[in-house]
């Protein structure tokens, strides 16, 4: 994420407008590399951030060289296209530091526009995933995600219980999958790792559901055995993520903090916790009090389902 664009003060008009547009952000991910966005109310559409778009497509991790390239960009595409230069407004975004600067941003049309500048399969790529990936049923599900935050709803879901766990899978892919909110009644298995057989899934539910959650250490022996249970034919990961979050915010008025859990690292840790839970235990000690700050919340949703662009075992399915 690039993280040191220029602040500078708004004047009122333009805060009454930044407040409204900060209330909703998103992270998106295309090839491990983060794509933020800003929610437009008024206008019902994303604004996403120019530089970000340009450092993924020209492969550059140093923010002066996407920044430079964006000015030569800008000034091209003045000359040949003001209108679409035009287009652009500067937004303030949370940068790594976790403040947030200005920066230019574009719409769904422009970013497609700006994407078409960049020559190459990666550009036709990036194009493909930035249209169809909100269609997608992880993208429909993330939007669902998104509104939970909203609802009244979450206010109901029973913390630390199979029923719990049930509620929030049904609330998430409830019209995507014939069988949302319902415990699978077929073995799986992934990457070579067979999750707990049908016959005895009840049972270890309710020991699952029994397991005490008192301090840190035990929310987590809970959780890394919700995962080996695997209760659900798809969706297992990101439920029971919101699961825990609501668990930690219930018993220690904590969340995790996901943005600090790299991806590779929570993989890992997630596939060694069946047998050890040391490693996934000092990952998740990542926590907030933050329980109810909207962009937190989504925040960890992003994360979350940017795990799940793996299929293999760690990922939680």
């Amino acid at each position: 994420m690039f993280g040191t664009e220029t602040a500078r003060d708004l004047d009122a008009e333009g805060n009454i407008w930044e407040e409204a547009m900060n209330t909703k952000i998103s992270i998106r991910f295309f090839d491990n590399r983060e794509v933020r966005a800003v929610w437009d109310e008024q206008n019902s559409k994303w604004w996403f951030s120019v530089l970000d778009i340009v450092g993924v497509l020209g492969d550059y991790d140093d923010y002066t060289r996407a920044r430079n390239y964006w000015k030569y960009l800008k000034t091209k595409l003045k000359k040949e296209n003001g209108e679409l230069v035009s287009a652009a407004n500067q937004l303030k975004i949370t940068a790594a530091d976790g403040k947030k600067y200005f920066t230019d941003t574009f719409d769904y049309k422009g970013i497609i526009a700006i994407a078409k500048e960049f020559p190459g399969k990666k550009a036709n790529r990036f194009i493909e995933w930035f249209t169809y990936s909100d269609e997608t049923i992880d993208g429909k599900s993330k939007q669902k995600a998104y509104a939970l935050f909203e609802s009244s709803f979450i206010d109901s879901i029973e913390a630390g219980t199979v029923n719990g766990l049930k509620q929030i899978h049904a609330y998430l892919f409830g019209g995507l999958y014939d069988f949302a909110g319902q415990i699978r009644t077929l073995n799986i298995a992934k990457g070579g790792f067979a999750f707990a057989p049908v016959r005895f899934l009840a049972d270890n539910l309710k020991k699952i559901e029994d397991m005490p959650e008192d301090t840190f250490d035990n929310i987590i022996d809970k959780y890394v055995e919700m995962n080996v249970a695997h209760p659900f034919m798809e969706g297992n990961g990101r439920s029971t993520r919101l699961w825990l979050d609501l668990i930690f915010k219930r018993s220690l008025k904590k969340c995790v903090d996901w943005s600090k859990v790299g991806k590779n690292e929570y993989l890992d840790a997630m596939r060694k916790s069946v047998e050890d839970s040391t490693a996934i235990k000092e990952l998740l000690a990542a926590l907030t009090d933050k329980i109810n700050d909207r962009e937190m919340f989504l925040k960890g949703i992003d994360y979350s389902y940017y795990y799940e662009e793996t299929n293999d075992i760690e990922s939680g399915g």
